[in-house]
């Protein structure tokens, strides 16, 4: 603009409704055998423990990263611990949660590709995903001591307390 500023022609600041979309919900779901709680509501602190199976604790995560009630999981701290094992992953693993819990998560399950690194990496993944970070990753696994063989997987948040969630598709 030139010469003398005039009211009528500066911009003008003014609100524009959002166009993003709102964050995915979260939905909770037991963290043994995978099911919602009753009427999928949020469970009250002492009514955590699974109304299903009476074995597992009830977790949220974000509605795309649940698992579905058969899927095999597997949830993950930030040490890259295994913390719970569902009961489809025992069976597809061939161990027992019991004898797997605190151990290191590249025991059951290594990265399908040697050159994969960076975004793309396991350890990157559940590191991401158990700082709490929003949308879900996507990696390619193979059961630890297996060869050939590849499996997608799904990470994403979960808790309380924060961890990551590792669902086999």
């Amino acid at each position: 603009m030139t010469g003398s500023p005039d009211r009528s022609a500066r911009a003008m600041l003014r609100l524009v409704p959002s166009t993003a979309e709102d964050a995915c919900p979260s939905q909770w779901f037991c963290g043994h055998c995978g099911s919602p709680p009753p009427n999928n509501e949020t469970p009250a602190p002492p009514a955590r423990v699974c109304g299903e199976c009476g074995l597992g604790l009830l977790l949220e995560a974000r509605a795309d990263a649940v698992p579905k009630q058969n899927d095999p999981f597997l949830i993950v701290d930030g040490s890259l611990a295994v913390c719970a094992l569902s009961a489809e992953s025992e069976r597809l693993l061939a161990v027992a949660e019991t004898d797997v819990i605190n151990r290191p998560v590249t025991e059951l399950l290594t990265p399908a590709d040697a050159e994969a690194a960076g975004a793309e990496n396991l350890a990157a993944a559940i590191m991401w995903a158990a700082r709490g970070e929003d949308e879900p990753r996507r990696v390619m696994v193979r059961p630890a001591n297996v060869f050939g063989v590849r499996m997608p997987l799904r990470v994403g948040a979960c808790g309380p307390p924060r961890a990551a969630l590792l669902v086999l598709e």
